[in-house]
């Protein structure tokens, strides 16, 4: 047991630091570069979270859409490691054809060696959700092709082990709807995903508050995804201030080992060896 006059047990190395695909992150919180009001508020957020790893949207940053001009150019990809992803795919033959579009933009801005890509095959567009049909294909082919895959999935544990025996480097269980809010509501299936998977586990998609963010990594998780819960936050920077804090909180949460769940209470204090009245 530890006490006060010793130091600290500090966790190793392998359990404080992310490894993708032979890459080392030293912050398990990923963000997300959509949504933001401006440029300015997206780059304070992104200093704030401590993030290593930010997604871009291939298709939205070649067609100039509306809030990504110039979103290449707005960060230091010096400093960054640019996560291209596939939003707006609805097939898996135009996934893999935006992949190949995202290694290239990364090669154009000094990364050379990203082969990364969150690949989204999203054909429903009222809820957003991945087709996992398209999604095993297109990742197939990508892996195929050099690609570390991130693939955005329901959280089905049979689709991530498929997907973790085609060779992609991480799964990424939805906790609910891109951009709702509502928190992690299929924490049953991504803790089966969690224990039997043997790549890293990240949880994207739903996350709304720093308590959800923590809970996700106190399941095991791996890595957090957090986009719009920073973005469209009153106060973008001081949100992902605290989705950084939450996700370390959590991750030192499930290393230290919580106590078990019982159906009585358990007195603190022992009963024996009371003063008698």
């Amino acid at each position: 047991m530890q006490t006060l006059d010793q130091p600290l047990t500090i966790p190793s190395s392998e359990e404080t630091l992310l490894t993708i695909a032979g890459r080392t992150f030293r912050s398990r919180l990923m963000t997300g570069s959509g949504k933001y009001r401006n440029f300015d508020e997206m780059r304070q957020s992104i200093d704030q979270s401590g993030c290593e790893i930010v997604t871009v949207a291939v298709r939205r940053v070649q067609t100039n859409a509306p809030g990504h001009e110039g979103l290449a150019d707005a960060l230091d990809w010096n400093k960054i490691w640019m996560l291209p992803n596939t939003a707006g795919c609805q097939t898996a033959e135009d996934a893999i054809r935006v992949a190949r579009l995202g290694r290239e933009m990364a090669k154009l801005l000094g990364q050379e060696d990203n082969n990364f890509v969150k690949l989204e095959v999203i054909p429903d567009l009222q809820y957003l959700l991945p087709d996992p049909i398209g999604t095993l294909q297109a990742a197939e082919q990508l892996v195929k092709e050099g690609f570390a895959v991130l693939p955005y999935i329901n959280a089905d544990p049979i689709l991530a082990k498929r997907l973790e025996e085609a060779g992609c480097a991480t799964v990424m269980p939805l906790g609910s709807p891109i951009g709702s809010g509502q928190g992690i509501r299929n924490a049953a299936n991504i803790q089966i995903i969690i224990e039997n998977a043997r790549v890293p586990v990240v949880v994207d998609a739903g996350i709304g508050t720093p308590s959800e963010a923590a809970q996700a990594m106190e399941m095991g998780a791996d890595a957090l995804l957090v986009n719009t819960a920073i973005a469209q936050a009153q106060a973008p920077a001081v949100m992902a201030r605290a989705m950084a804090l939450a996700t370390e909180a959590g991750r030192l949460a499930f290393l230290s080992g919580r106590i078990p769940v019982k159906a009585h209470a358990s007195a603190s204090s022992p009963l024996s060896g009371l003063v008698a009245s």
